[in-house]
């Protein structure tokens, strides 16, 4: 190898360790998830119980209770509403804050204020429910953007993207699933 070649191979390989060391170092990447189901029920009836914001914890398994967050007396049904979630298994909070709440499509979207990744291991989302027409009833269609409770370059056991995913996946799936039994009297 010549010595212009051997300059040239070093810069390459040179030039990929900190490409390399670059990826590896770049933190959480944002994580999608959608879940929906069917509900042989009309739109409205559905959105009656999704859309009352204080009362998650009455068809949400995962959750004990919902209270307003400090900043509020009560839980309005409304833009700008913040609802503490209590979770079940423990007893763990987070907070979110209503961002956007239409009753005429059926649709809220919120995200989340305080997180507690020891309970739920994500450290931010914004989320979506909607109410939609579908085939004879409803689907309702639940999505989140979020990142993992740890956004370190190398999170801990419990506080990674997986762990995130399957915390997101469930906590909708579970309660698409009990909100479908409720709403269908099953």
């Amino acid at each position: 190898m010549n010595r212009r070649s051997s300059l040239v191979h070093r810069l390459t390989v040179g030039a990929l360790l900190v490409c390399s060391t670059a990826a590896l170092a770049h933190g959480p990447t944002p994580q999608k998830a959608q879940e929906s189901i069917h509900i042989d029920a009309p739109p409205a009836e559905v959105w009656q119980i999704v859309g009352d914001v204080s009362a998650l914890a009455d068809w949400q398994p995962a959750l004990s209770a919902v209270h307003p967050s400090k900043n509020h007396d009560g839980i309005a049904d409304e833009t700008g509403a913040e609802r503490v979630l209590v979770f079940a298994d423990g007893g763990g909070e987070i907070t979110e804050s209503v961002d956007e709440y239409d009753p005429e499509r059926r649709y809220m979207g919120y995200r989340l204020l305080r997180e507690d990744p020891s309970v739920f291991p994500v450290s931010f989302y914004t989320a979506t429910i909607e109410v939609k027409v579908a085939d004879g009833g409803s689907e309702v269609v639940w999505k989140a953007r979020f990142y993992r409770g740890d956004t370190g370059n190398f999170p801990e056991e419990g506080q990674t993207d997986e762990a995130a995913q399957a915390a997101i996946h469930g906590f909708f799936r579970n309660g698409l699933e009990a909100l479908k039994t409720r709403v269908e009297g099953g």
